[in-house]
């Protein structure tokens, strides 16, 4: 039987922090013999029954567990890099704290404030994830401008609109921009104001 090789896939740790995985909760990444054992069970191949010895074993198809204990950032450089990586950690906590895709909340932060905690909007939107200071007050945050408060209070937000619209993205991101009560106003569906289709078109891109 020919050898089987493996790709270990070797996840770098965020900056500042040695065990990501273990301090944010997530299930540790399996090491090389596990994950040899677990594709050696995975793709074993199975005998032929007695009653018909002409019967094809076939090799099952390997099931793939994806562990994602980091969000898997397009890349991007220059100074919104730097800004960036100030706030990898705070986003994958308050990710897995309200059960939102990180890379979700990036591509949200990136189109509302390119990662700028003092971003303001002509309207009133503030800090990081542009929240307004009614939606800052309904999801209990205290400091609007505090990065931390601000990602808690955006991502929180998110996740409500996650469970509003059953999980469309889409629709999500268009109550985002636009509020919940515009999607409903429309058949739960895109409002047909142009700011809004061209924000949904812009973070659907980052979101990838």
């Amino acid at each position: 039987m020919a050898a089987v090789s493996l790709a270990v896939l070797l996840i770098s740790p965020v900056s500042g922090m040695e065990h990501p995985l273990q301090e944010l909760g997530f299930e540790r990444s399996l090491n090389q013999w596990e994950l040899r054992r677990t594709w050696q069970q995975q793709t074993k191949v199975a005998k032929p029954s007695p009653g018909n010895p002409q019967e094809t074993a076939k090799r099952p198809v390997p099931q793939i567990r994806r562990i994602s204990a980091v969000a898997l950032l397009k890349p991007i450089s220059g100074s919104m890099k730097t800004r960036r990586d100030r706030y990898v950690a705070i986003i994958l906590s308050e990710a897995k704290r309200h059960r939102v895709d990180p890379n979700l909340v990036h591509a949200v932060i990136q189109a509302e404030s390119a990662y700028r905690p003092n971003a303001k909007s002509p309207a009133g939107a503030c800090g990081l994830m542009q929240l307004m200071p009614a939606t800052a007050r309904r999801f209990g945050v205290r400091d609007i401008w505090d990065p931390e408060q601000n990602i808690g209070g955006g991502v929180a937000y998110l996740r409500f609109l996650l469970d509003r619209f059953s999980g469309a993205i889409p629709l999500v991101l268009a109550a985002y921009n636009a509020g919940e009560g515009a999607v409903a106003k429309y058949g739960n569906k895109i409002p047909p104001y142009r700011e809004t289709r061209e924000y949904v078109r812009k973070v659907m891109g980052y979101f990838g």
